[in-house]
């Protein structure tokens, strides 16, 4: 295989090449090899393409901060190898593409299956939370606890060589690159747009799944116009993994009676995609031990479209990224007649003016904030900018550095002051928790 160049993926492919092409995503800390079990089956229909993320399974580590950057990633892998036309499976950020490529390029996604999936993971704090712990710790601590997430107890006890497989895994992943895609999770939110998603999907979910559960996917399916719900007893967040049959089986009945075909519109002249035919019964269990469970789909208004946004939305947005939602509400529901419009200047000028300038990066804007805080002996919104900091991208390290500088400019006592209030700061955010 040649080096991927960075904005392409690394990849490949099963099966035989005239088949239509089946696009299998992965999940966060996984690789391609999630998806072994399923590919002998669904290589005797289709041609099986599996992608890694940056610096999972020894891609380059050019990290994606985004599922947009992901999405284009993989459909410029994809033009270079002239495939414009293929049905797509993705697992929880491996689905995140799957939404984003039948919202931007529906006329590519010929059908979609959604794994452990949801239009919004999680909250942001969560996920940029996880980055401060892999920056600040390296990725043993998630590595050590990603089973707990991936699969259920029973499972993990019954499978150690899979559990073991699991964590070496996450292990040998980049870790500038996890904590890349821990940023694109948190920023990810399709919610109004759902109703946007016009191809069949399928939304799978593993019942015992605490990531992204049954709630999750049923938001999914409440905002696709074309969607079915199954549910696979048994399995947590890693479904295919924990329940391979019963994945493979669902895969191959939806990619089998809900491909869209591409046909010729005499009015237009042009190709236009219409719908295969779907059978109108309900999937059903595969034979093994543990029953399926579908819902139907329901139906929901399209979202209307949002105004022009003023530096008021810009700044609480950036205000939120890096501060954090649990801070932002707190302060804002203190907020009173009083101090409303304070807070609101807050958010428009220092948060939509200032931090969202192109400038400085988020980064040396801490950095300096860090240090104009000590500077102004301003100790309860320093803890709160080492928080900042940390989400940001700063090491302690590096605050550490910041710290001792402003011991030279702005005197030794402010910068004993500081140095108290950011060790605690730095403790209560990097400890790993259990």
């Amino acid at each position: 295989m040649s080096e991927t160049p960075p904005n392409t993926l690394q990849y490949r492919f099963d099966g035989p090449e005239e088949a239509p092409v089946l696009i299998l995503g992965p999940s966060l800390g996984t690789t391609w090899h999630m998806w072994d079990r399923q590919v002998p089956e669904l290589t005797q229909q289709w041609r099986v393409f599996r992608f890694d993320l940056p610096g999972h399974g020894g891609a380059p580590a050019h990290p994606a901060g985004s599922v947009t950057d992901l999405t284009e990633r993989l459909l410029a892998t994809l033009d270079g190898l002239g495939l414009q036309r293929f049905g797509y499976a993705g697992c929880a950020l491996g689905g995140a593409v799957g939404i984003e490529l039948a919202l931007r390029h529906p006329e590519r996604v010929a059908s979609l299956a959604l794994i452990a999936a949801s239009p919004r993971f999680g909250t942001a704090d969560e996920f940029r939370q996880r980055g401060v712990i892999v920056r600040s710790n390296g990725l043993d601590p998630i590595a050590r606890t990603s089973p707990d997430r991936w699969f259920t107890s029973g499972f993990a006890a019954a499978q150690p060589a899979i559990t073991e497989w699991a964590v070496q895994m996450v292990r040998t992943t980049d870790p500038g690159c996890y904590i890349a895609a821990c940023e694109a999770l948190a920023s990810f939110d399709v919610r109004p747009q759902l109703g946007g998603v016009t191809v069949p999907t399928l939304v799978l979910v593993g019942s015992d799944d605490q990531v992204t559960g049954p709630a999750e996917a049923r938001t999914l399916v409440a905002g696709i116009p074309d969607a079915r719900l199954a549910v696979v007893p048994g399995a947590s967040h890693l479904v295919p993994v924990e329940q391979p049959a019963a994945v493979t089986d669902l895969l191959v009945r939806h990619f089998s009676t809900a491909w869209q075909q591409p046909a010729y519109d005499s009015t237009t002249g042009h190709l236009a995609v219409v719908a295969a035919p779907v059978r109108p019964a309900p999937v059903v269990a595969p034979a093994q031990p543990a029953p399926i469970a579908e819902i139907a789909p329901a139906a929901v208004a399209p979202p209307q479209g949002a105004g022009r946004p003023d530096p008021y939305e810009a700044g609480i947005k950036v205000r939120r990224e890096v501060l954090g939602d649990a801070h932002v509400d707190r302060t804002l529901a203190q907020a009173d007649d009083f101090s409303g419009d304070f807070q609101e200047l807050v958010t428009r000028y220092a948060w939509g003016e200032v931090w969202d300038r192109s400038g400085l990066d988020r980064r040396t804007r801490s950095a300096v904030t860090l240090t104009a805080l000590v500077a102004g002996g301003h100790l309860d919104e320093l803890a709160a900018h080492t928080r900042a900091a940390l989400r940001n991208g700063l090491t302690p390290a590096e605050i550490k550095e910041v710290l001792l500088q402003t011991a030279v400019y702005c005197g030794v006592p402010a910068a004993n002051s500081a140095f108290k209030v950011a060790q605690q700061v730095i403790r209560e955010e990097t400890t790993p928790e259990g």
